[in-house]
C-alpha cells in the first residue's frame, strides 16, 4: 500500500490500473496497448506500478486473444454495454487509480505525465482530456476545438480518457448501468458534485489531448456539431438509456 500525506498528497509509489473496455476491437487493439504500454512508461520512470485491463464485452473476434499475447488480464462482460464494461474492468482492478482508455484511443506520455501531476498533488478526485482525431478530417477538425472547449468549461468526461481515484469510484459506485451511452457524462455529474464536498479537485487536462479513432465521423451528419453545442449548453449529462437509441456506438464501423 502506498503512505499517504492529505497536506502534500501522495508521497510513495501509486498503483495505476489501466482498463480498456473492448468489443469486437481486434484491428485496433494491438496498437492501442502497445501505445499505452509505451505511454506508461512515464510512470515506471518515477517508481510507479501499473497494470493493464481489457474487459472483453462479449466480442465474436480475437479481442480477448489479441489482450491476452500483449500481456493484459482479461476480464469478462456478457452484457454488451460499456458501462458494465467499464465496471467489470474496474472490478477486477487492484491499483489505488483507475485510467479507463477507449479501445480505439491513445494516451501521450506526455498526458499520462500530467495525470501523474495531478495524482502526486493529492488535490484530484477526477479527471479527463481533450481530443484530437487521428488521420486528416478537415470538418471535424473545426468544429472539434469548439466542443473541447464545452467539455472543460463544463468539466464533462470523455470516454476515451478518464482517471478516477480508486476509492472515489467505488463510493459512486461506478458508471450507470442505466446508461448505454453518456455514462462518462453521467458520471462527470457525480464526480462534480463530490468534488464541491470535499474540496478536491475534478479537471479537464487539454495540454495533451487523448488521439481517439476518427472512424466514428464516417457516421455523423452536418447536424452534429450543432447538435453537440445543444448538448453541452443545455443537457450535459443526458445519456443514453437503450442500446438501440445507442447504436451509433455499438455498430460502429471496425
Amino acid at each position: 500500500m502506498i503512505e499517504r500525506d492529505h497536506t502534500s498528497g501522495y508521497t510513495r509509489a501509486v498503483k495505476i490500473s489501466i482498463v480498456v473496455p473492448a468489443f469486437n476491437e481486434e484491428k485496433l487493439l494491438g496498437e492501442t496497448l502497445a501505445q499505452i504500454k509505451s505511454a506508461t512508461g512515464a510512470l515506471t520512470k518515477i517508481g510507479w506500478e501499473t497494470e493493464l485491463i481489457v474487459c472483453d464485452n462479449h466480442s465474436t473476434d480475437r479481442t480477448a486473444e489479441i489482450a491476452r499475447a500483449a500481456g493484459a488480464t482479461v476480464v469478462f462482460e456478457p452484457v454488451n454495454q460499456i458501462s458494465r464494461a467499464r465496471n467489470a474492468g474496474a472490478a477486477a482492478a487492484s491499483g489505488d487509480w483507475l485510467v479507463f482508455v477507449d479501445a480505439d484511443s491513445h494516451p501521450s506520455e506526455a498526458l499520462i505525465r500530467d495525470v501523474a501531476g495531478e495524482i502526486q498533488s493529492g488535490k484530484c478526485i477526477a479527471g479527463g482530456a481533450i481530443i484530437r482525431w487521428d488521420g486528416s478530417h478537415p470538418i471535424a477538425n473545426l468544429w472539434t476545438p469548439v466542443v473541447n472547449v464545452g467539455f472543460r468549461w463544463r468539466r464533462l468526461l470523455v470516454g476515451a480518457f478518464m482517471f478516477i481515484e480508486t476509492a472515489t469510484f467505488r463510493k459512486l459506485g461506478g458508471f450507470s448501468l442505466e446508461a448505454f451511452g453518456g455514462e462518462d457524462l453521467e458520471i462527470s455529474r457525480r464526480l462534480k458534485k463530490l468534488a464541491r464536498e470535499t474540496g478536491k479537485r475534478f479537471v479537464i487536462l487539454h495540454q495533451h489531448p487523448v488521439v481517439t479513432s476518427g472512424r466514428k465521423l464516417n457516421q455523423l451528419t452536418i447536424f452534429t456539431p450543432l447538435k453537440l453545442v445543444w448538448h453541452l449548453l443545455f443537457h450535459p449529462y443526458r445519456f443514453t438509456a437503450s442500446r438501440e437509441a445507442a447504436r451509433y456506438w455499438y455498430d460502429v464501423r471496425r
